[in-house]
């Protein structure tokens, strides 16, 4: 076995235990696997496994690696996880099925026009900027509100959860806890958050999608 491959089913595993010993009920997350710097041969086992859950950050990685690859495993669900420019947005729409990093007024509007163009209906995530920290993305807590209406009701975007990077120097627990009430109190179904270094925390507060990349793929080329 491919031992990219063995990573992901030995971490599907100690999810599995580590919920199973939860006295309350928690869903099993989706799991992202992030394949940014990896090349396709490296991804490949999990393909053929038949894992479905992918996720790159740059947008000219991405075109080279996947179209192809769609085509023969039309299942794949393919994630945009970094910051995405709007003049980006014209070759994320058609190739991939989630954004994860949506965080300003100007990015919605423009993802609404490419999406009308190719018919396409992108599950969107927003970013929520948790620790209010002024070096990240993402939108302020104070607006998340008024910034999630403006969405649906002008650009009719498919928003379906909630995304944050928490501060990585403190326990984010707290910050996935407030995630959690953020997410219910729009009534939103997703939760993008935790990664290779803190996911186990993430599920256990609620994430429904973790993104992980070097437990499985090994260190960034």
């Amino acid at each position: 076995m491919h031992h990219n491959l063995n990573n992901l089913i030995n971490i599907k595993k100690q999810i599995q235990l580590i919920l199973s010993e939860q006295s309350k009920q928690i869903c099993l997350p989706n799991i992202i696997a992030v394949s940014k710097t990896k090349p396709i041969n490296e991804i490949m086992p999990l393909i053929e496994y038949g894992h479905i859950h992918y996720g790159e950050n740059k947008v000219q990685e991405a075109l080279e690696k996947w179209p192809i690859i769609k085509k023969d495993f039309q299942n794949i669900k393919l994630h945009f996880l970094g910051n995405l420019q709007t003049n980006k947005v014209k070759f994320v729409v058609p190739h991939f099925d989630y954004i994860h990093s949506l965080d300003s007024l100007k990015l919605a509007k423009k993802i609404s026009i490419e999406q009308k163009k190719y018919n396409k209906d992108l599950k969107i995530f927003i970013q929520v900027n948790i620790g209010n920290e002024s070096q990240k993305n993402g939108v302020e807590i104070s607006y998340l509100k008024d910034f999630y209406n403006e969405c649906v009701s002008s650009f009719n975007l498919n928003i379906v959860g909630l995304m944050c990077l928490p501060p990585n120097i403190i326990d984010p627990q707290k910050y996935f806890l407030s995630m959690v009430n953020l997410s219910k109190s729009l009534s939103l179904k997703e939760l993008s958050m935790g990664m290779s270094n803190d996911y186990i925390s993430a599920i256990l507060c609620g994430a429904t999608f973790v993104r992980i990349g070097s437990k499985i793929f090994g260190k960034r080329h």
